[in-house]
């Protein structure tokens, strides 16, 4: 069996009502100056937890000015607005955005390198700050993962900083800070979670040890998607989404993602499509193109998203696909990119474009061109 090195928080707290074993853990660490961020929708919700901190003696600023993609230049603001403070611990409440901007910052408040200079795989040299990461969405993942994406404005595409510094020093998991996300971006995320876990799964190079996390997700996202978006707080169907998006986090360090996400940068950095929306139009049709290449494995996808076996693997697998599809289209996730304005004539420079992200490229179970990126993209509209 091939090596493989699974990096993870040191410290991972999972559970309803988690976020108050926060503050017992961090006054207990004698950090004194936190930098809080998150956005001003979930800003009441932290209220009784920073009042806490600050009773205990803890001086806290809270950002929560971050957009749902944020660019690097809007990542400099924030990083000097966390120097002025004099952070000596920053935490990240909130999506996926705001996880990353939080281990981003963490890692460079103290630095002198240049986030511009970081954009891939293993260029950070030194751990930052401690971190804490406290997801209010069940998506991306970012809570357990060494990744951060950020958009490029220089190339209008959002690019990943990849480094075992950017882990979590820990993760706290609270399903009840997702019962008052709305439906919409409920199933966004929930469907970028589950790409994650189909896309680990269905990986060239794909292991045993992310399998188990990859198909569990798979199963748990696919089976509770639709009733959360239905019933924002049924709390079993949020619990089961937390606990996915958590083990498709899980996946990212050792296995990531392949073509679904690497087609999916072009639509959000030229269009700010947001980033779970952009993977659920194209999950399906990349789907459809990788099959011939690992059908024994997309046939295991569908039986894990309930999917009554067939006669054979092809026709097993199909019915995957067509499950995906329906799925999105059930939780009312637009099935084309002509539904979310995005002119056919774009399509050659994103499939261009989608040729830089080789970082992920390079995993996807079949080789992608350029052409074959077009081919994707057209059978879109």
């Amino acid at each position: 069996m091939k090596e493989i090195t699974l990096l993870q928080p040191a410290k991972i707290v999972f559970g309803t009502g988690c976020t108050e074993q926060f503050c017992k853990d961090y006054t207990a660490m004698g950090l004194k100056r936190l930098f809080i961020l998150t956005a001003p929708v979930i800003r009441p919700m932290i209220a009784e937890m920073t009042a806490t901190l600050n009773a205990a003696g803890v001086a806290t600023e809270i950002y929560d000015e971050i957009r749902q993609e944020p660019s690097v230049n809007d990542f400099k603001k924030i990083l000097e607005a966390a120097r002025r403070f004099g952070a000596d611990s920053v935490l990240g409440v909130g999506g996926g955005s705001v996880l990353d901007v939080c281990k981003l910052v963490a890692t460079l408040v103290d630095s002198e390198q240049q986030i511009e200079d970081l954009f891939g795989i293993g260029f950070i040299n030194k751990r930052g700050k401690w971190f804490a990461c406290m997801p209010t969405t069940s998506g991306t993942g970012s809570e357990v993962s060494p990744n951060a994406i950020l958009l490029d404005e220089r190339d209008a595409l959002k690019k990943g900083v990849v480094s075992p510094h950017l882990m979590a020093d820990a993760a706290y998991i609270d399903p009840k800070l997702t019962w008052t996300v709305p439906a919409k971006i409920t199933a966004e995320t929930g469907m970028d979670a589950l790409t994650h876990c189909i896309e680990a799964y269905t990986n060239k190079f794909a292991h045993p040890v992310i399998d188990v996390y990859a198909l569990e997700g798979i199963r748990l996202i696919a089976h509770n998607l639709l009733r959360a978006v239905k019933d924002g707080k049924d709390v079993e169907a949020r619990e089961a989404l937390s606990l996915g998006s958590m083990y498709g986090g899980l996946c990212l360090g050792p296995v990531n993602t392949a073509a679904v996400h690497a087609l999916s940068y072009p639509i959000g950095g030229e269009f700010h499509i947001s980033h779970g929306l952009s993977n659920a139009i194209l999950l399906p049709s990349v789907m459809r193109f990788n099959c011939s290449a690992n059908v024994k494995k997309y046939a295991q996808v569908a039986v894990a998203c309930g999917v009554e076996p067939c006669a054979t693997d092809e026709e097993t697998a199909m019915k995957g696909v067509e499950f995906i599809t329906q799925l999105s289209k059930d939780c009312g996730i637009p099935t084309t990119l002509t539904e979310i304005g995005i002119p056919q004539t774009a399509v050659e420079r994103m499939a261009k474009a989608a040729m830089n992200v080789q970082r992920l490229l390079k995993n996807n179970p079949r080789e992608v061109t350029e052409e074959d990126a077009k081919a994707i993209y057209s059978s879109l509209y």
